[in-house]
């Protein structure tokens, strides 16, 4: 994950009531109109100051309850800069979990996009309920602790998280925190009460992964209040837990890839027949590591097959950012080099035992869950797949874990819309396949799908032409390209 940025805040003024208006706007003859409590700032990222509004609204922590307690709703505003601004643009974080005024912070990654936005309309950075300043549920540190040096399998594992997870409810529910108010559809309602917080009729919809499911089922919670939406990574409401055969599909699509850069092909030139050895090997002699801690004695786990699934189900999301080096890890272990391991363990976390939770991720994923017709093809393929059934780790093994938490199978049939739709898909996407991609998004019947070629699951800056894409589609919804070529880095440093 990257760094949060160091955010220069310069507090102006404060918007007490609906209607007011800030003359501090780029154009200073025309005023921006704000909403119920907001707060003008300034703020900077990538070394540019622009205007901005801090906000925020109360919504219910769970609507089927009279006596709900009301959670805060943060988000920062940027005003819109174009000469005839359309409905606001409200941002989607994935994960579930991720932070919607995290993702605009960080140094030298989305900023521009949300910059270049703002040509359409206000754009809204939202924390979604439960996330980054919208949290307001502690962790969960459960009593639960994963053995160390001992052989571990799936049946241990699930069992372990299992516990976990029914301790962690009891702790958030002595907390005052109702756990069944965190699912995707209190999260769409809760979009519909910022937009009438904005006073609009209609909001667009752009999100990623996770985002692209809350938007999905946006359409089922709000229907004729989405202006339009640009989605990338889709995420289907059937598809919180992916096919194992799909992993098993993406990484013949890489060794393709792999095999038209020479010293790449040299070094890899069979990745599913390196994966496979390495896992036996681990299945076969698992590798005693003494993991360093920074203020305690060193920590020392046996380093077993299920340990470098999960490494590699968190590092194939995007063939340019962590899967080189994850190559490398399994050509090392190939090769009977395991310096590096005790590091990788550390940033995996691996060397704690206890199992702890977040609420948000936890229930969100546990809500949207999946039919039974799906996790009987999970289970079936993850016998043989490469990484097993860890991509959507802790998901199956959590399901139906917590009693009326699941949203139901009528929640995960796709949506029906004729809202205009802009899909960007990725090649090498890891995490969200091209093939799920389609089926997420088959029920809408205005869809443009751009493909990015090389792209993996984070794809709006591996190119500018994205942000030219997107720019043209919310200009009119008209888009001609139908694919963009990203030029994929070396996997091998010649």
């Amino acid at each position: 994950m990257m760094s949060r940025t160091i955010l220069v805040i310069i507090f102006i003024s404060t918007a007490l009531f609906g209607g007011a208006t800030s003359t501090a706007a780029n154009d200073a003859t025309k005023p921006i109109k704000t909403y119920p409590g907001e707060l003008e700032i300034i703020f900077e990222n990538d070394g540019q100051k622009v205007q901005a509004f801090e906000g925020s609204i109360e919504v219910p922590e769970n609507r089927a309850s009279k006596n709900s307690r009301m959670i805060p709703l943060h988000y920062l505003r940027f005003p819109a800069t174009g000469k005839q601004p359309g409905s606001p643009v409200i941002y989607l974080a994935g994960g579930p979990g991720g932070s919607g005024i995290a993702t605009v912070s960080y140094p030298g990654f989305r900023f521009p996009l949300f910059m270049a936005m703002r040509e359409f309309g206000d754009v809204i950075a939202l924390d979604q309920r439960g996330t980054g300043k919208s949290s307001t549920a502690p962790q969960c540190t459960s009593k639960q602790v994963m053995p160390l040096n001992a052989p571990l399998n799936g049946n241990i594992v699930t069992q372990a998280y299992r516990q976990a997870a029914t301790e962690c409810v009891a702790f958030w529910h002595d907390q005052g925190v109702d756990v069944l108010g965190y699912t995707t559809m209190e999260s769409a309602r809760d979009l519909d009460q910022l937009r009438e917080h904005l006073e609009v009729e209609k909001v667009t919809l752009w999100g990623i992964s996770y985002g692209s499911h809350l938007a999905l089922a946006s359409l089922k919670a709000m229907p004729g209040r989405i202006d339009k939406m640009v989605l990338a990574s889709a995420e289907g409401l059937n598809q919180t837990v992916k096919l194992p055969s799909r992993t098993d599909a993406y990484f013949d699509r890489l060794q393709l890839t792999i095999n038209q850069q020479p010293a790449a092909a040299q070094a890899y030139p069979d990745i599913k027949a390196l994966i496979n050895r390495v896992h036996d090997r681990l299945d076969e002699n698992p590798i005693m590591l003494q993991v360093p801690q920074d203020d305690a004695e060193a920590v020392t786990l046996l380093f077993q097959k299920i340990h470098m699934q999960g490494i590699a189900a968190g590092m194939i999301a995007d063939p340019f950012r962590g899967l080189p080096q994850l190559l490398q890890l399994y050509s090392a272990i190939d090769h009977g080099v395991t310096g590096m391991l005790p590091a990788v363990v550390k940033r995996a976390g691996f060397d704690q035992a206890q199992i702890s939770f977040d609420v948000m991720p936890f229930a969100m994923d546990i809500a949207s869950g999946i039919t039974a017709e799906r996790l009987n093809q999970v289970n079936q393929q993850a016998r043989q797949a490469l990484l097993g059934d860890l991509l959507n780790f802790p998901m199956p093994q959590l399901n139906r874990s917590v009693d009326g938490l699941d949203l139901g199978d009528n929640f995960r049939k796709d949506p029906n819309s004729d809202v205009p739709t802009l899909l960007l898909t990725g090649t090498l996407d890891g995490r969200t396949y091209p093939e799920g991609q389609l089926e997420a998004t088959r029920g809408l019947t205005r869809l443009t799908q751009v493909i990015v070629k090389n792209a993996g699951h984070n794809l709006f800056m591996v190119t500018p032409q994205v942000t030219e894409v997107i720019q043209q589609f919310m200009s009119d919804g008209s888009v001609e390209t139908t694919e963009i070529v990203f030029e994929l880095p070396a996997f091998v440093t010649e």
